[in-house]
């Protein structure tokens, strides 16, 4: 017979992993180095429009060894996607660039599909924008007819340029212009959020955010949380992530999102600095805040366990 997968713990936490070398061969070992719960994973390459077809082998074993250790998998579609770019060609590359990313992710058994929300660019409005994205996207979502597709999870950026989502209220007509579809959910990043203006550093911030968010969006359509701190203050735009606790909003926000009734079974995927030491310690961190009564923050030192410090200036923003 075969064996039952372990129950999942109320908030799976984990990181986004590198899988050059294979999905499974390196992904996953990667992901137990840390002592993650859930994995994020890019497809194709992230910088590029380039695509492929995986391989179905790896593709099985990922998919396998995910579902036999009851670890959730998320996939994070390539940086430049722009459905609501004014360039026809962007905008065509956009939509099939997030159809590979979807179609790669149901074949590894993926829960979900990250895509950032894109801006409005070349100086159109953001109702110009917003009606490309639902002309060029309401058809591809129709495709999600099968029982294992993955969710589209939208995820509001920091707010740099012209950005069509970066307050949790850009999210209500973004989802409006998709007809608030069954398949599309919210991946909220707390940097992103936190650079957008929202006051995850102060008292009750998690949880004013999270309200908001539910009552923008709607209950469980929040289905991943990208937990990073920032190295940018609130409001400054800056998508620049920090290790969990040195940075500016602080181990307490973590803890104030990780209680709050919006984020029950939600994973909670890093996308840090700091490598595979930094990576544990966070994930570390995010597990005792989880099981810290009533989520309080974790005791005296614990941030201080990050051996990369607040943030790598030399290395690359998260996903």
């Amino acid at each position: 017979m075969p064996l039952t997968p372990p129950a999942p713990p109320r908030n799976p936490v984990g990181g986004h992993v590198p899988v050059a070398g294979g999905l499974a061969a390196k992904g996953l070992a990667y992901a137990e180095r840390i002592g993650a719960e859930a994995v994020q994973v890019f497809v194709a390459n992230p910088r590029g429009w380039a695509t492929g077809p995986g391989d179905p082998a790896e593709d099985e074993r990922f998919r396998a060894r995910c579902a036999a250790s009851g670890i959730p998998a998320y996939v994070h579609t390539p940086y430049l996607i722009n459905v609501g770019s004014h360039t026809a060609a962007t905008a065509e590359l956009s939509v099939a660039s997030l159809r590979h990313s979807l179609r790669r992710g149901r074949a590894i058994g993926a829960r979900g599909v990250v895509v950032h929300t894109g801006s409005a660019t070349g100086g159109r409005t953001r109702a110009a924008a917003l009606a490309q994205v639902r002309e060029r996207m309401l058809p591809l979502l129709e495709e999600l007819t099968h029982d294992d597709d993955p969710w589209l999870l939208l995820e509001p950026t920091a707010g740099q340029g012209f950005s069509l989502c970066s307050l949790a209220e850009d999210l209500g007509p973004y989802l409006d212009a998709l007809d608030r579809h069954p398949r599309v959910g919210v991946c909220l990043d707390t940097c992103h959020a936190f650079a957008a203006g929202h006051d995850l550093d102060a008292p009750g911030g998690a949880e004013r955010l999270l309200d908001e968010l539910t009552a923008v969006a709607g209950p469980g359509r929040l289905r991943l949380v990208h937990a990073n701190d920032s190295v940018g203050a609130r409001g400054s735009r800056r998508d620049r992530h920090a290790n969990i606790g040195p940075g500016l909003i602080g181990a307490d926000a973590f803890a104030g999102l990780l209680r709050h009734p919006a984020t029950r079974d939600v994973p909670f995927v890093i996308e840090t600095p700091g490598g595979p030491e930094g990576h544990a310690a966070d994930v570390k961190l995010l597990k005792s805040l989880r099981e810290a009564p009533d989520g309080a923050a974790a005791g005296p030192g614990e941030p201080a366990a990050h051996p990369a410090g607040p943030a790598d200036p030399a290395g690359p923003t998260g996903p």
